[in-house]
């Protein structure tokens, strides 16, 4: 019988190219998706099982089993999204399928455990310490002064993130269901994503970016932009933390999605602090500028590391700057649009665009690709690249309304 790999795959849009990545005429290829991600599941797959979210372990785990009778116990799962991960580890350990099980997964999903993990290393970070109650909150603020952040330890794409400024706010926290959660100090420094793959005992190829705007403000309906940054005086002390990090997470291959604040010290000296880091490609257009722009496939190279294949990753071509902008819908999905439209000449257009139709229909799906609009720039400068993120986000006017609601809401 030919292997079985099994897919969890929730993406509608091309993050990954499957069938480039594995020979499905020898494999048994199956897919675990939503309704939405069959859109771009290949079409030689040998079967697609279809639920309801691919986050929810006893759906994922049933339409396994289905799979596992028609196909034999898989070789490998593969998961290559963020809120998917955990399904996948739990899936492994439950079939005794090698890869990623939830204790190797741990430091890159639990954030107290990977805080942990680069003091471990002897990264810099921000204060923190478990919250499992208010009570935590306010023992660590007295100690270290408000404000504070107050996360999820494992949240995803800023859901639940809080600022309290004050024992006043924690009413805010109060709101929200009990999970175990983490809280550190606030840091005012400008956050970076760094997005590459460490090979196990170097760097390989690797981009560093500033946002415009940050995942908190996008979560609370603003735009959220991203732009690579070419300052080599940055960029020298970003590489040095960004070695030191991956490092503290051990010695195998993983393609990284970190974030991090950096800023300056009174001397005018660069600070950086470590905030976050997944294994995984990073999401919004991250996967689509590094193959356009940079002619580099994170996403297979992530595919051949849960296969147990040593990761090839060529070296960037080019030295052109990258970019993206996500803009949210104006009323929260699900919404209709009603007007949608980019005021700007064709020139100066971002050179990949995805801006629904009038009339579609943004599902309420969660994440960084169901979103008002989504654009990807290229240039040759920092500066250049930045300018036109902010043009395009002010020269866009999107209208929707709320599906069950006929009353337009302008944004």
């Amino acid at each position: 019988m030919k292997p079985h790999i099994l897919i969890i795959h929730r993406w509608r849009d091309h993050h990954a190219g499957y069938a480039d990545y594995l020979d499905h005429d020898l494999h048994h290829v199956t897919y675990i998706c939503t309704e939405l991600a069959t859109a771009s599941v290949p079409a030689a797959a040998s079967a697609v099982s279809i639920v309801a979210a691919t986050d929810r372990l006893d759906l994922v785990s049933a339409a396994a089993d289905g799979l596992i009778e028609r196909f034999g116990r898989p070789e490998r799962i593969i998961a290559l999204n963020e809120g998917d991960l955990d399904t996948a580890a739990e899936l492994r350990a439950h079939l005794a399928v090698a890869g990623d099980h939830p204790d190797q997964l741990a430091p890159f999903r639990d954030k107290l455990v990977m805080a942990q993990t680069v003091v471990a290393g002897g990264v810099a970070i921000p204060e923190f310490a478990d919250a499992p109650d208010t009570e935590a909150v306010v023992r660590f603020a007295d100690l270290h002064g408000w404000p504070v952040i107050v996360k999820p330890r494992r949240g995803t794409a800023s859901r639940d993130v809080l600022r309290l400024n004050s024992v006043d706010d924690l009413v805010q926290l109060d709101r929200l269901a009990p999970e175990p959660r983490m809280v550190q100090t606030f840091c005012p420094d400008q956050v970076f994503h760094i997005d590459g793959l460490w090979t196990g005992s170097e760097l390989g190829a690797w981009r560093a970016s500033r946002y415009v705007n940050t995942c908190m403000e996008f979560a609370a309906g603003d735009v959220l932009g991203s732009v690579e940054v070419d300052d080599p005086e940055l960029l020298g002390p970003l590489g040095e933390f960004l070695a030191r990090a991956c490092a503290a997470f051990g010695d195998e291959p993983w393609v990284f999605h970190m974030e991090a604040f950096v800023g300056h010290r009174a001397d005018g000296s660069i600070r950086i602090n470590f905030l976050e880091a997944g294994s995984r490609v990073g999401g919004a257009e991250i996967p689509f500028v590094w193959r356009e722009v940079h002619g580099v496939d994170l996403v297979e190279a992530a595919v051949h590391i849960q296969l147990g294949r040593r990761p090839i990753v060529r070296s960037i071509s080019g030295q052109r700057v990258g970019g993206w902008l996500l803009v949210p819908t104006p009323v929260p999905a699900p919404c209709r649009i009603t007007v949608a439209e980019l005021d700007l000449p064709p020139a100066e257009w971002p050179y990949a665009r995805v801006i629904p139709d009038v009339g579609t229909v943004i599902p309420k799906a969660g994440g960084y690709e169901h979103v008002g609009a989504r654009f990807r720039f290229s240039g040759a400068a920092t500066d250049d690249v930045e300018k036109a993120i902010r043009r395009t986000a002010g020269q866009l006017w999107l209208e929707c309304v709320p599906s069950q609601s006929d009353l337009p809401v302008a944004g």
